[in-house]
């Protein structure tokens, strides 16, 4: 990236399984985000923040640099953490979903977004989610409509 530039993009990314199917159980759940871990940390322009999830769906926080093309970016990291754990646990046994959802967010709601990755499994269980961060494809109706309700706070002053 050139001298001249200045960026701060934050991105929170989620997927889901395909079908919603529960395979990333705790020993699946370690190998894919390793994995997807690793391969942000190996990719230029791309910082790893955090990951977290549940047993059908990946949260992932990075930062980019603006070359990064986001779209390919994802694309690529889920069909070769797919690839590498069914190459690991067996033919067809992790497929995602089509779609995915990305939030940009700024660099004073990282400790928030991180915070809210890390407990994905808590907030599932008591239902405390954050609708705008779980979406993962483009919904038909609003958040409010699908039954998402806003149920975390987040600060957004600058």
């Amino acid at each position: 990236m050139a001298a001249h530039v200045f960026s701060e993009i934050f991105l929170h990314i989620n997927w889901h399984t395909d079908g919603d199917q529960r395979v990333l159980k705790p020993e699946a759940e370690a190998f894919v985000h390793n994995y997807i871990t690793n391969r942000c940390r190996q990719t230029k322009g791309v910082f790893f923040e955090c990951i977290g999830g549940t047993e059908t769906h990946i949260h992932l926080a990075i930062r980019v640099e603006p070359f990064v093309l986001v779209s390919d970016f994802i694309g690529e990291l889920k069909g070769s953490s797919s690839f590498e754990a069914n190459k690991h646990f067996g033919r067809k046994f992790l497929s995602w979903q089509r779609g995915f959802g990305v939030v940009s967010f700024g660099k004073k709601q990282l400790p928030w977004v991180k915070e809210y990755i890390a407990h994905q499994k808590e907030h599932h269980r008591k239902g405390s989610i954050f609708a705008r961060l779980e979406i993962s494809e483009q919904p038909s109706r609003s958040p409010a409509e699908a039954g998402l309700k806003e149920s975390a706070a987040v600060e957004t002053t600058t």
